[in-house]
C-alpha cells in the first residue's frame, strides 16, 4: 500500500483491488473513444470474484474514456493514452472507490449511505474554486461560492430532467486537484446510447438493482477500462475474466 494523493493499493508496484473490497462494478468499452459499454457486477466469495447480476448496458462520456485519478498509480497506462481533464467529455478510467448514493427522494433502497439532494446542492466543476470537485449546499456556503457551477444536483429543477434522480458518487480525483476532472457519478441515462459529460449512466431499473445490491460495509469499487487495457491489466489488477 503506497500513499500518494490518495491511497494506492499495489502488490510489487502493480495496482490491485483493495483486499477489503468485496464488491466490484466493472465497465468495459470497445476502445478509448467508445461512448457506450457494459457494466459487470461481481462479489468476492472465498477470495474469488463471482458475477452477481447480468451485464448492464451503460453510456459513457461523449468523447469516451481517459485515465483518471483513483486507487491506481498515477503513471498507469502508456505515454500516448488520454488523461482526464476538466471539460474533456471523458469518463475516467481506472480503479475508484464508490461513495454514497444520492438522489431526489428522501430515501432510497440501498446499502450505501444516502444523501438526498435539494435545489441548493451543487457540485463544483469550476477550476480554481476552493470547493472544486465537492458537492456543497449553497445555503451553507453561500450563493457566491457556487457561482459558475454547471452541476446543480437537482437536475429536475435546474435543467428539467431526471438523470440525477438516483446516483452514486465515484471517488475520482479525491484530492480535488484543480482541472483534473470533477463531479463524476453513476446516474440515470437520458436515453440508451446518449453519452454523458463524463459519467457512467444506465437505465433506472438497472440502477435500482445496483443500488439495492451495493453495501458500504463491503467497500465497493468501480473499475472502468477500454477492452485492450482490460485484457492487458486483468491479471495484474486481479480482475475477473469476462
Amino acid at each position: 500500500m503506497i500513499a500518494s494523493v490518495a491511497i494506492v493499493w499495489s502488490v510489487n508496484g502493480v495496482a490491485q483491488i483493495p483486499e477489503k473490497s468485496g464488491q466490484l462494478l466493472l465497465t468495459v468499452s470497445d476502445d478509448w473513444n467508445a461512448t457506450v459499454g457494459k457494466l459487470y457486477v461481481y462479489e468476492r466469495v472465498d477470495g474469488q470474484w463471482q458475477q452477481t447480476l447480468t451485464p448492464i448496458p451503460v453510456n459513457l462520456g461523449r468523447t469516451g474514456l481517459a485515465w483518471g485519478i483513483g486507487l491506481h498509480p498515477d503513471n498507469t497506462g502508456s505515454e500516448g493514452d488520454p488523461r482526464k481533464r476538466e471539460g474533456d467529455g471523458k469518463a475516467p478510467a481506472g480503479i475508484f472507490r464508490l461513495g454514497d448514493a444520492f438522489g431526489y427522494p428522501p430515501e432510497l433502497t440501498t446499502g450505501l449511505g444516502y444523501q438526498p439532494m435539494r435545489e441548493s446542492h451543487y457540485c463544483m466543476d469550476v477550476p480554481g474554486s476552493p470547493l472544486y470537485n465537492q458537492t456543497v449546499d449553497a445555503e451553507r456556503v453561500g450563493d457566491a461560492a457556487v457561482e459558475g457551477s454547471s452541476e446543480g444536483m437537482r437536475r429536475d429543477i435546474h435543467y428539467g430532467d431526471q438523470q440525477y434522480k438516483k446516483g452514486i458518487f465515484v471517488a475520482h480525483n479525491p484530492a480535488n486537484l484543480s482541472g483534473a476532472g470533477s463531479c463524476i457519478f453513476m446516474h440515470l441515462w437520458k436515453a440508451p446510447g446518449s453519452p454523458t459529460a463524463g459519467c457512467t449512466a444506465m437505465d433506472e431499473t438497472q440502477m435500482d438493482r445496483v443500488l439495492a445490491w451495493l453495501h458500504e460495509d463491503k467497500n465497493p469499487v468501480y473499475v472502468a477500462l477500454p477492452a485492450a487495457q482490460y485484457r492487458s491489466l486483468r491479471a495484474l489488477w486481479g480482475l475477473p475474466p469476462l
